[in-house]
């Protein structure tokens, strides 16, 4: 069975999926324009909602919405990317964030002046092979950014979280504490005990010991370790979501081409829009709700500005 085929088939999670509207995100294919924005919110939106173009070109089109990597990025600004990273996999199979737009990200903050552009995973299988086989390496430095380890726990230091629920405290990358810009740059897909991953389950790979989510109250502490440092953008790599067998994934099988990338300053409605893409329904990602609740983000897409766009 191929993978447009299961999922038409329902095997979304939640309500209805379409593949023309990604589960409304996006308005009907009659009522868009190519290349322009589908909606237009007074000021800078929360959210930005890009499809049907190269990931290049659609994280393009949602920065210059936001007002350009310079709304972010400042000349002399040291940055930290975070994409994920953390599966021995090929970029083909999107178990971490596709190369070509943390390749792209990295020019961009360079071109914007940044004195380092610094990346790096908490990663779960062997970190050196991780960051060669996900082409991220290569993309990174090709682009004048440098990789470093999340794998040496003396580059972590202890930061507390005093308004956490369960996550009061927790060993913190060095890199993420120090920088002056912190991007967020996960990919979308499935996972098996927190429903979904993307932009607020990436913040697990900050910490070095993962092991106290699971212990504690997964979702919980999810919403908590956002409050460790806030991105100051989030790009989530919506082009190839993985629909099940999550995080690792078995096989292309696994994945849906929608062809769409979110960006947006607030992590919990980015958060709220990429569940839709999985077909889940409002409540099925606790730790959506949980967050919107601590205050950290809205999760009532209906309350925030979002600018849509489409590109083909």
């Amino acid at each position: 069975m191929q993978r447009r085929d299961f999922l038409k088939m329902g095997f979304a999670v939640g309500a209805a999926f379409s593949l023309e509207t990604l589960s409304g995100l996006f308005p009907a294919a009659a009522a868009q324009t190519a290349g322009k924005p589908d909606e237009t919110a007074g000021g800078t939106p929360s959210l930005v909602a890009v499809r049907n173009g190269s990931r290049i070109a659609m994280l393009e089109a949602g920065l210059a919405a936001l007002g350009g990597i310079g709304a972010f990025v400042k000349a002399g600004q040291s940055v930290v990317i975070k994409p994920n990273c953390a599966w021995d996999k090929t970029p083909e199979l999107a178990a971490n964030t596709h190369p070509d737009i943390v390749g792209r990200l990295v020019k961009l903050c360079k071109d914007a002046g940044a004195s380092q552009v610094l990346v790096f995973d908490h990663a779960c299988d062997a970190w050196q092979r991780v960051y060669k086989n996900s082409g991220i390496q290569e993309a990174v430095e090709s682009n004048g950014g440098k990789m470093i380890s999340g794998a040496d726990e003396s580059m972590y230091r202890d930061h507390d979280n005093p308004q956490a629920v369960k996550l009061k405290k927790a060993k913190v990358h060095q890199a993420i504490l120090d920088a002056d810009v912190y991007i967020n740059v996960p990919v979308l897909k499935h996972h098996s005990g927190a429903r979904m991953t993307a932009c607020m389950k990436n913040a697990m790979g900050l910490v070095w010991d993962r092991s106290f989510f699971h212990n504690n109250d997964l979702h919980q502490c999810i919403a908590d370790s956002v409050l460790l440092r806030k991105p100051d953008l989030n790009i989530l790599d919506a082009y190839s979501p993985m629909l099940r067998n999550g995080p690792k994934g078995k096989d292309a099988n696994d994945l849906i081409d929608t062809k769409a990338l979110l960006i947006g300053t607030d992590i919990v409605a980015v958060d709220a829009a990429a569940s839709k893409l999985l077909g889940n329904k409002d409540g099925d990602v606790r730790h959506i709700d949980l967050a919107a609740g601590m205050g950290i983000g809205s999760s009532d897409l209906s309350k925030i500005g979002i600018r849509r766009i489409s590109l083909a």
